[in-house]
């Protein structure tokens, strides 16, 4: 077992870094295809950027990927390492892999990977409040995404925060499933009220792709 004082400076491994940025290019990837399926995101990419459609649509997933999977990550690990644990983010390449195929078909399960967190007698209460960081993140971008889309509507800069809400009110309610290995399950066994609670909120989150006003961004 590796434990940090609690408080201590978060600290990367070379390896964690490394996988960190593969799977922040490989999600990119997989996103960018799967949105590509959507005529009206591609054609979004097409008008503001011309031939370098393709470049400038990557860019954008690659930032949506660092915001809204790795700072759930980092809500893991950050959280982990305050209560004194040993954190680090582990890839699996099947996950990634997977997550490839699956876009080209118009739909993706994200499992790249996960913190792995080691330590003395972790508590149920430490575990809970561990998995609620990652998923307490994706609410917050959500409702960043949400925000803009209601400001910047009939505006350049509406599909961004679109994308943002979607990807994060999906990543949120996805989390909040009470089946292991999700965040949902140690939540639930932490805390039911607590739960029920992020479960309400992410399913309202999640039904604003929905309940979203028409959305122009010409």
């Amino acid at each position: 077992m590796r434990n940090i004082t609690p408080g201590q400076q978060k600290r990367f491994s070379t390896r964690e870094v490394r996988e960190i940025m593969i799977s922040v290019i490989v999600l990119s990837l997989a996103f960018m295809v799967m949105f590509c399926r959507s005529g009206s995101v591609k054609n979004y990419f097409e008008y503001y950027l011309g031939n370098i459609w393709v470049i400038g649509m990557f860019l954008i997933m690659f930032v949506l990927v660092m915001l809204s999977f790795v700072l759930h990550e980092m809500g893991h690990k950050f959280v982990a390492q305050d209560m004194g644990y040993w954190s680090e983010y582990r890839m699996y390449p099947m996950g990634l892999f997977l997550s490839l195929v699956m876009s080209m078909f118009g739909f993706l399960i994200a499992a790249p990977g996960a913190v792995y967190i080691s330590g003395r007698n972790i508590s149920g209460k430490d575990n809970g409040k561990i998995s609620i960081a990652g998923p307490l993140v994706n609410m917050v971008l959500a409702i960043i995404g949400i925000s803009g889309c209601l400001l910047l509507n009939h505006s350049a800069f509406v599909v961004p925060f679109y994308l943002l809400m979607s990807l994060n009110g999906s990543l949120a309610l996805f989390n909040m499933l009470p089946f292991p290995p999700l965040d949902g399950s140690k939540i639930l066994a932490w805390d039911r009220k607590i739960y029920f609670v992020c479960l309400a909120i992410s399913v309202l989150l999640f039904a604003s792709f929905w309940l979203m006003p028409t959305l122009y961004w010409a």
